[in-house]
């Protein structure tokens, strides 16, 4: 994803894209998936919820004609820890202001803490931020205060980034340099259910979370500065 400073940048947030939490126990009857891929980071076993990052989604972020930039509270840690799980090398971090009074008055108005620090990181080039925390209030500051084309995408906190995002994104890139679209990738497999088919799922590389399926990635991991935003944690 790195390359030609031209391209489009791609914010993404870990909690919620990457780390999917809050679906209903009937949504995931055995627990969230969990994935093994032999290239944990030490960290993995400190943090169970690691282990719900599909590593499949390291290729298909690759694949889109766009340079990759943290935007989450994981901050440095995104790059020491969830890189390695997806495949993917070293990308910048935005580093995120310290807090304001300005911040209070964006909370009243409904504007997220991340969202005037993403224009100004973007300096009028095309963007797309990924998050589950956007909203309409966010897309309207943007359309008013960035001068380049972007795309505020929201995924669903309970399921993770999915095939339909991965197609709306590359869509939108696409469109965005003028390219022919890409031949969409192959969904990863879905991990199976129940212990007769526990050999399935070893060989498939992946096993089942069986803690509670609403627990949050926020609280697991020590949050300082900008973690505990107006996002209540959400990294």
């Amino acid at each position: 994803m790195t390359g030609s400073k031209q391209r489009p940048l791609l914010f993404l947030d870990v909690d919620g894209p990457l780390i999917p939490f809050g679906a209903q126990p009937q949504q995931f009857p055995g627990g969230y998936p969990t994935y093994q891929t032999g290239s944990e980071p030490l960290e993995a076993d400190g943090n169970p919820l690691l282990a719900r990052i599909d590593p499949g989604h390291g290729p298909r972020l690759a694949a889109l004609p766009c340079e990759l930039v943290w935007a989450t509270t994981w901050m440095a840690d995104a790059n020491e820890s969830i890189a390695p799980l997806i495949g993917l090398p070293e990308s910048a971090v935005v580093a995120w202001p310290e807090p304001s009074d300005q911040d209070e008055r964006d909370e009243r108005d409904g504007l997220h803490w991340k969202t005037r620090a993403l224009v100004d990181w973007a300096a009028g080039r095309p963007f797309i931020w990924v998050d589950d925390e956007i909203t309409d209030v966010d897309r309207a500051w943007v359309s008013a205060h960035h001068r380049g084309r972007s795309l505020l995408h929201r995924v669903d906190a309970r399921r993770g980034l999915t095939d339909a995002d991965f197609v709306a994104l590359d869509e939108w890139l696409r469109d965005a340099r003028g390219t022919p679209q890409l031949r969409a990738l192959p969904p990863a497999p879905v991990p199976t259910v129940g212990s007769e088919r526990a050999g399935a799922d070893e060989a498939l590389g992946t096993v089942f979370d069986h803690s509670a399926v609403d627990a949050a990635p926020r609280g697991l991991r020590p949050v300082t500065g900008r973690g505990g935003g107006g996002s209540g944690g959400n990294r």
